[in-house]
């Protein structure tokens, strides 16, 4: 007989910015929020990467359990036996080191997007969450959105043909003018020490429309070509990036843009129209942006004499603790994985987030953006300074800043 209690995952929290207070805010929400009884989460342990008070204090900010500990280093965190899995939201650069210094320690991980810096990297995360016999997945957020797994229905049962061409868009109009962005140098969102550019850290939300709704949805999977052309920031960072992926067998292609100067949604109020267009054979689906956090996508059809399908999907809101972003349905995703014995998410396999890096991967070589060794290397190194907090010798006059 079926257990009428939830199932509930001990989280780990690696690093404490703002990403991380995000999402362990979504986890603090009540799952009955989302009409969700099958899995429930808590928050366990918090890590920062040197420094224990940053730790206690986020702790507090995001009105944690007082029972929650404060930790010091990411070697304590991964070393808590009470953490089931570990959720790393350090910035992409780290994200090797880091991953891979809690998938040694047999932790489950869930790893935030971009998922490394390099294909070989993903490769080795994914090898040694394999020989370790745990649960790994990337946190594409925006994949495991209600919107998004209707959207991908749409597509698989017909609703507009056969899907021939996406074009997906994340952009941030941050120009400044006199060739600078809004954003120090120094900034991650252009330090190629941070790996900083906009296709890591934007791009990949255009990728993951084109993705989920090519490639994800094709039965005999097709690696694309890939032609990409990107304007570098003076940091050596991509400012704009445009990639077009190419599936020849499936006759279908994805345009994915992504740019620091101009962008996607103009006024704020979507009057620039969609951020995504799935084009069929028999119509359209739109969604209307930003890419990462979708709330209404249009259903246009060749014979639809000028009457749109709108659906609307907002998404629900805590009251109580006046907070709710959408982060929680991956995590409930990992959860059910972990109750299942499942190793991978179904809807965001391994195989595809290393197809979507080798893509990443290449678009930036054929653009010239070349990164730190330190930030590249596939070599693991539990101390690391990217795994101690400890600042590394500045491999250009860029100085990256100390992870939180």
């Amino acid at each position: 007989m079926a257990s009428s209690s939830p199932y509930t995952v001990k989280w780990g929290i690696m690093a404490t910015g703002w990403i991380a207070e995000t999402f362990v805010k979504d986890l603090l929400t009540s799952p009955a929020l989302r009409d969700v009884s099958d899995v429930a989460h808590e928050v366990v342990a918090v890590a920062s990467s040197s420094d224990q008070q940053r730790a206690a204090d986020f702790i507090a900010k995001v009105k944690a359990p007082s029972s929650t500990k404060a930790y010091g280093s990411y070697h304590e965190l991964v070393a808590d036996p009470n953490v089931d899995i570990v959720y790393v939201a350090t910035p992409h650069s780290h994200h090797f080191q880091n991953a891979m210094l809690a998938l040694e320690a047999g932790k489950n991980v869930l790893c935030e997007k971009a998922l490394t810096v390099t294909a070989s990297q993903s490769r080795k995360l994914i090898e040694a969450a394999k020989a370790k016999g745990v649960f790994f997945m990337e946190a594409v957020w925006t994949r495991y959105f209600p919107l998004s797994i209707k959207v991908r229905e749409l597509i698989k049962e017909g609703a507009i043909g056969t899907v021939y061409r996406v074009i997906a868009d994340l952009s941030l109009g941050n120009d400044a003018g006199n060739g600078k962005v809004t954003w120090a140098d120094t900034h991650r969102m252009v330090n190629p020490d941070l790996a900083g550019g906009a296709l890591l850290d934007l791009g990949i939300y255009s990728l993951t429309w084109v993705f989920q709704t090519l490639y994800h949805l094709q039965s005999e999977k097709e690696k694309p070509n890939v032609v990409a052309a990107i304007n570098k920031y003076h940091t050596g960072a991509d400012e704009s990036t445009s990639i077009i992926v190419q599936f020849p067998k499936h006759k279908s292609m994805g345009i994915a843009l992504t740019s620091l100067r101009v962008a996607s949604d103009v006024d704020g109020l979507k009057s620039s129209g969609p951020a995504i267009k799935i084009q069929g054979s028999e119509g359209e689906i739109h969604v209307m942006g930003p890419a990462y956090r979708p709330l209404q996508y249009k259903v246009i059809k060749k014979d639809c004499k000028g009457e749109v399908e709108v659906v609307d999907c907002p998404i629900p809101r805590d009251q109580e603790r006046d907070w709710g972003q959408g982060m929680w349905w991956e995590a409930d995703e990992c959860a059910r994985c972990l109750r299942d014995g499942r190793k991978e998410s179904e809807t965001l396999p391994w195989e595809e987030s290393i197809v979507i890096m080798e893509v990443m991967e290449e678009a930036l070589r054929q653009g010239g953006v070349v990164y730190p060794e330190v930030i590249t290397t596939d070599v693991y190194d539990a101390q690391s300074p990217l795994n101690t907090g400890k600042r590394p010798p500045a491999p250009n006059h860029w100085r990256s800043g100390k992870p939180q």
